[in-house]
């Protein structure tokens, strides 16, 4: 069975009371939709500052949610010198201490993290493709191909039927945006 790829690159979640210390009372402006049923990527951006350095531009993703999450790649630990756990969205047990920046702000959260890799799935289309399990591999048939291991099922009626990977991941692989995989058991 096919999936879509979905790239993901760093970027920050808020909830209300950390948007309002970021922004003040500043509009939460769309940039763009994304795949995903009601999420967009704002026009705001933020600093994530680690003891080592610093990346500037990191993307605000929308709608607001209930927890304040950072994700960044792997090769980003290296810059701000942090050690985040892989984790699913939202189970920020372990995560690494960050400071999040903006000209009005700057706050200290335990909020950072390595998003692991995921097929987006409603029920629906779970179960009509027959994808019972909770982890599947994937299968990468080019130049650089193999196979991606422990991608979790994110089942909810509101997804698209989408993988994500991070831009580390897919790089490895010289994935982009679009291309169709294999699951495989």
């Amino acid at each position: 069975m096919l999936v879509k790829l979905g790239v993901s690159n760093r970027h920050i979640h808020l909830n209300k009371e950390d948007y309002k210390l970021l922004f003040g009372s500043s509009n939460f402006d769309k940039r763009n939709n994304l795949t995903q049923k009601d999420e967009f990527a704002s026009l705001k951006t933020v600093t994530l500052i680690g003891p080592k350095a610093s990346i500037s531009n990191v993307r605000v993703i929308g709608p607001l949610r209930e927890y304040t999450q950072v994700e960044i790649l792997q090769s980003d630990t290296y810059i701000l010198g942090v050690n985040p756990p892989v984790r699913s969205s939202g189970d920020l047990k372990d995560a690494s201490e960050i400071i999040i920046k903006t000209n009005l702000n700057e706050i200290k959260r335990s909020c950072c993290i390595i998003s692991d890799r995921h097929i987006h799935i409603s029920p629906q289309k779970r179960k009509k493709y027959k994808l019972g399990k909770d982890i599947y591999k994937i299968k990468v048939d080019n130049d650089k191909g193999g196979i991606i291991n422990n991608v979790k099922i994110k089942e909810s009626n509101k997804f698209s039927f989408e993988l994500h990977l991070d831009r580390d991941d897919a790089n490895a692989f010289l994935l982009k945006d679009n291309d169709l995989l294999e699951i495989i058991e």
